[in-house]
């Protein structure tokens, strides 16, 4: 399953560090940000994880994410 995200991160350290936190708590998945693109894209590729639970957890640290359609 790949999910992909629109965000409002934009600093390379805090993509980081929630990358590390989406990791964390799915731990069998391949989490990445797209800095560059306009929607500062977060990727999910993974078997067992909730969108909803990741954008809860982008919300927890004061960023926006929703799906991106």
């Amino acid at each position: 399953m790949i999910e992909v995200f629109k965000t409002n991160v934009r600093q390379k350290r805090v993509s980081k560090t929630l990358v590390k936190a989406l990791t964390k708590q799915f731990p069998a998945t391949k989490v990445n940000f797209d800095l560059d693109d306009c929607d500062k894209v977060l990727r999910v590729e993974g078997k067992d994880f909730c969108p909803h639970r990741i954008i809860e957890l982008l919300n927890l640290n004061g960023h926006y994410c929703e799906i991106l359609k």
